[in-house]
């Protein structure tokens, strides 16, 4: 995972949690502007880590797919 895990990064479940946590904090509002400069900061980099998953996850997929569309030797779409 690139930078992000270079970083000890979150599972995606762990970042998608907390960054649902940031985001209710900041709807919730009473905090300083400061508070908030830092939560939206946290979220950006929990969305970053999110999005770097997600990435992960859909180039595994294309790859599994690319391997399963491709032609089996000695037959024609044959499973074996």
């Amino acid at each position: 995972m690139g930078d992000v895990a270079d970083e000890k990064a979150p599972s995606y479940e762990q970042a998608r949690e907390e960054l649902t946590e940031v985001v209710r904090r900041l709807e919730t509002g009473g905090l300083t502007l400061e508070q908030s400069i830092e939560l939206w900061e946290r979220g950006e980099k929990l969305a970053a880590v999110c999005e770097e998953w997600l990435q992960g996850a859909r180039v595994k997929l294309a790859a599994a797919m690319a391997r399963r569309a491709e032609p089996t030797q000695g037959s024609d779409d044959a499973p074996f």
